[in-house]
This record gives C-alpha cells, structure tokens and sequence, in this order.
C-alpha cells in the first residue's frame, strides 16, 4: 500500500465512533484499533486501519471542508466496486458503508487492505528491477481492458450513468467544476474547451469508464507486477473506452517530454513508453485508437481541474493537505494539453 501520511486523524475521524461501527460489520476486529493516513489525501481521504491482533483494512472518507456537487461521492464508489466484486475487474473486497450521523458527518467506506505494490512514490519504484517496470504498463491496460469489458447489465450497472455523447458530458462538467473551484483567471481553460468542443470524436460504444487509472492508483503484485486492486473509482462513470486510455497516457510522463511536464515514476528506465501502451491496449482490446490524441488532450484538461480544486480545498480549509505548487503543476499541464492537441491537429 502508500507510504503513511504525515498528520494525525482526529479532525478526520472520531475514531472510537468508527471502532464501534467496524466492530458490528463481523470482521472479528478486535480493539483498540488504530488509524492511520496513507497516501497523499488530495482528494478522498484514506486511512490504514489496525486492529489489536494486527489485522489489517482501509477507510475512505471525503476530504474536509466544503465540497463541490457530486465530488467525492465514497458511497456511489460503494455501488462500484460491490457490483464489480463477481467480475475479473481487480479490485478490494468491499467490507461497509456507513451513513451513521453518529458515527461520522460524512459516508464512510471499508474495503479489504490489499498487500502488494503502489508506485507512489520514485523510491519505490527505484527498488523495483526493469523488467518488473516494463511488466507495470502492460498489467494496467490488461486491467483496463478488464474494466471495459464489463457486461453492465449482468453487473446492474447499466443506469449508473447517462448513455449520451461522454465527451460532451465530460466538457460540460469540467468546465462548470473549474468555474466552481478556480483560484485564479486562466483564458486557456477556456480556450482549450472550445478546441476540445469542436474536435469530438465519433462515440461508438458506452462502457464502464474507471476515469482515474494511473499507477498510484494500483496495487501491483511484487512478483509477477499484475494489478491485484484498482483504486478510486470516485470518477466512474459510463462512457467511451478511449477516455480511460486517454487518461493513463495523460498520467504518464516519460523521457525526453517538456520539462514543463510534471515527473513521474514511469520516466525511470524499464517503463513503458506511452505508444507502447497505446499499441498494447489496441491489441488486446481490438478497439481502433486512432481517437485518442483527442482523450489524451482532454484528460491532461481535466486533470489540471481537478488540482485546481487540490488548490481551492487547501486555500478554504487549512486541515487538507497544503496547495503549494500545484496551480504551477496546474499550468504545466494545461500547455501539455496545449501541446498534445496542436500534435493532434485539434
């Protein structure tokens, strides 16, 4: 799992409340429990939770603070991830949700604590031999293909969201979320919207859209680097495929793109590069790809949104965790959009 976040979690939880609500669920925990934050908290908020034999689980909760309408929703994640249980789609057991006012003023969710590998952080990676490296892309877009191979109506997931044009919905959310959370004027958002706008692909399918599938976002197996669980489903919705494999592109800096771009992991040696991942997932998928210059524009726009909110959260609530450098990671991301859809010719 992630590497322990700095702070403590009193603010986050009452955690003799949540003891006795996980207490009820028939795990066999067995207190006093201990809670502790994990991953960077820049959106919902997870927690490693330890029980007195040491058993171990994981806790979702919503950041602190004000939220924007429909974010953070760990209860529609629950819906998710319980209805994907039966499918080979990897991902934690789901244990309870709890929508308790005396035990928590927001949902709570707790899954089963998968022990594996996330790449999180450039140390662990480091540690990681090439070959296991070079295995991390492939093994994400098996799980993708995985995710869009869904049968919705088996799952019950058919009316989880609308069947229209996903493109058009993802313009119109995002636009209205950056209005919402923006801390500053930037004409480009506005400006690459309307080039997005009038760029729109073809949608010819609608399947389950994970919108968020990046390494941080896996836990990877140590041995063989297959994804044991995807993460954070807060962003999954219906829609084209392609928009998924836009967005693992658009999380996956490599050598030799624009200092301007913010690192990652995958620029170690032994990563895939993002055309090996492109062709791997047409493969395997035998979807034609030849649209997704267009998500891969879209998805660095939208995820330059999305840590504009980071930056909001952190500007109205001090408990979140600090904004610093993010509306300098924010611009760099909206002149790799910029970059990605002039290559496009969008």
């Amino acid at each position: 799992m992630s590497a322990p976040a700095p702070g403590a979690t009193a603010e986050a939880l009452n955690e003799a409340a949540v003891t006795r609500w996980i207490e009820t669920l028939g795990l066999g925990a067995r207190a006093p429990l201990s809670f502790e934050r994990i991953g960077d908290g820049r959106s919902n908020l997870i927690f490693g939770v330890t029980d007195a034999d040491g058993r171990r689980w994981v806790l979702r909760r919503p950041p602190l603070g004000r939220l924007l309408p429909s974010a953070h929703d760990v209860a529609r994640e629950h819906r998710i991830m319980a209805a994907l249980q039966p499918t080979p789609v990897p991902t934690p057991a789901v244990l309870g949700l709890c929508r308790d006012s005396a035990v928590s003023d927001v949902p709570l969710l707790l899954l089963e604590f998968v022990d594996g590998i996330v790449l999180d952080r450039e140390e662990v990676a480091q540690a990681a031999a090439e070959s296991w490296r070079a295995r991390a892309g492939s093994a994400l877009v098996d799980a993708l293909v995985a995710v869009h191979a869904v049968d919705l109506e088996a799952v019950g997931l058919v009316e989880l969201a609308s069947h229209g044009p996903y493109a058009e919905r993802q313009l119109r959310r995002w636009r209205a979320q950056w209005e919402r959370s923006a801390t500053r004027e930037a004409p480009q958002v506005e400006q690459l919207a309307e080039r997005l706008h009038a760029a729109i692909p073809a949608q010819h399918e609608v399947t389950l859209v994970h919108g968020d599938v990046h390494l941080r976002n896996a836990i990877l197996d140590p041995a063989g680097g297959a994804v044991m669980a995807l993460l954070d489903w807060e962003l999954c919705t219906l829609g084209d495929p392609l928009a998924d494999v836009g967005t693992l592109l658009a999380y996956w800096p490599q050598a030799g793109d624009s200092p301007r771009v913010p690192r990652g992991v995958s620029t170690l040696p032994g990563f895939a590069r993002r055309e090996q991942l492109l062709d791997a997932y047409a493969t395997a998928s035998g979807r034609d790809v030849s649209a997704v210059p267009f998500w891969h524009a879209l998805a660095l726009w939208k995820v330059a949104v999305i840590l504009e909110g980071v930056a909001r959260r952190a500007l109205q609530d001090p408990r979140n965790p600090s904004g610093e450098g993010t509306v300098q990671v924010v611009d760099d991301l909206l002149e790799r959009a910029r970059q990605v859809a002039d290559a496009a010719g969008i």
